[in-house]
């Protein structure tokens, strides 16, 4: 059984935001941590907390690299305050204080909330673990309620990748949608591939390779084979962070064609054009942009004088504000 260790760090709301940076320390442990930043006082919304949590008791480095995170605590001479933690004090913790999150027609819960009894609803079971991510973040909402708005519009889709699908959810989203499709999800974190195998189960969705299974893999990005046999992509959703965003933005061009569409979330409000700027470069246009707080949701279109006609593209013709409305 894996120890779970937790460090906490006290941090302003600007130096959780800036989180969503890639400077991350990976690489600095052998496990790839994960994250969570949360307010510390509804009364003092300017205070926030830093947790990460790792498999392995942190080494001076990494308390080091996580104090860099947070500028606020280094000015004030706070430590991190390490603590060993029980799995079943993971899911707790984890689990506290996390609301259903209602998007679209979608419903995400946890296991601790009843679904919604509602035919028009799909119910989606999400419990927090060892992987980033519930469901419950300005970014993920955004994606759910854009893939919510393409099946509105009428868009059809049969070859669909997640890209650094964290729990899953947004691929059993897309399932939801469009249940005859073809559906890839991947991670670069094996971990949080075991954990979407697990959602998948818990919402019985099928994982393998044969329709309409899920196929989920892990991957550096779209470095595995099985990713690039599948391609070119007719729906590429990607939520991470804006940097691996940037870095990533040559390979998903390459698993695109015309027509192919696009959802980017992970990035700031700040960082919106840089990366909408790297993914312009690739051939992709801008058609819809939301934003949920001060986290951007982009919708994105392969101009068609980039590549040939995918035998999977079913998007409607031609490519305007009629279907995808102006940012």
């Amino acid at each position: 059984m894996t120890d779970t260790w937790k460090v906490t760090l006290p941090c302003t709301r600007a130096d959780a935001d800036s989180l969503s940076e890639d400077n991350l320390f990976i690489g600095s442990s052998d496990t790839v941590p994960t994250i969570v930043t949360r307010e510390a006082d509804p009364d003092t919304p300017d205070d926030w907390v830093i947790e990460v949590y790792c498999n392995a008791k942190p080494d001076a480095k990494l308390l080091r690299d996580i104090t860099n995170l947070s500028p606020s605590a280094k000015l004030l001479n706070a430590a991190p305050v390490t603590e060993k933690l029980g799995d079943e004090d993971w899911v707790t913790l984890s689990q506290q204080g996390l609301e259903p999150l209602r998007a679209g027609r979608f419903y995400v819960h946890t296991s601790n909330s009843a679904p919604l009894d509602d035919p028009k609803i799909k119910n989606i079971c999400i419990d927090a673990g060892q992987a980033f991510g519930t469901g419950h973040h300005e970014t993920t909402m955004g994606c759910l309620e854009s893939l919510d708005r393409l099946k509105r519009l009428g868009q059809n889709y049969h070859n669909i990748i997640d890209v650094g699908t964290g729990t899953g959810l947004l691929a059993f989203a897309a399932r939801h949608l469009w249940p005859a499709a073809q559906i890839m999800a991947s991670d670069i974190d094996s971990i949080a591939v075991d954990v979407s195998a697990k959602n998948a189960a818990i919402n019985d969705i099928a994982i393998g390779s044969l329709r309409p299974a899920v196929r989920l893999e892990t991957s550096n990005g779209l470095d595995h084979p099985a990713i690039g046999q599948r391609a070119p992509y007719d729906l590429i959703i990607a939520n991470i962070l804006a940097g691996p965003l940037i870095a990533l933005a040559p390979q998903i061009g390459s698993a695109a064609t015309a027509d192919t569409v696009l959802i980017l979330a992970g990035l700031l409000k700040a960082q919106r054009s840089e990366v909408l700027h790297a993914y312009i470069r690739e051939g992709f246009r801008l058609h819809h942009s939301r934003i949920e707080n001060e986290w951007p949701c982009l919708t994105l279109v392969k101009a068609r004088d980039y590549g040939p006609t995918s035998r999977h593209s079913s998007i409607r013709s031609p490519l305007a504000s009629d279907y995808f409305g102006e940012c």
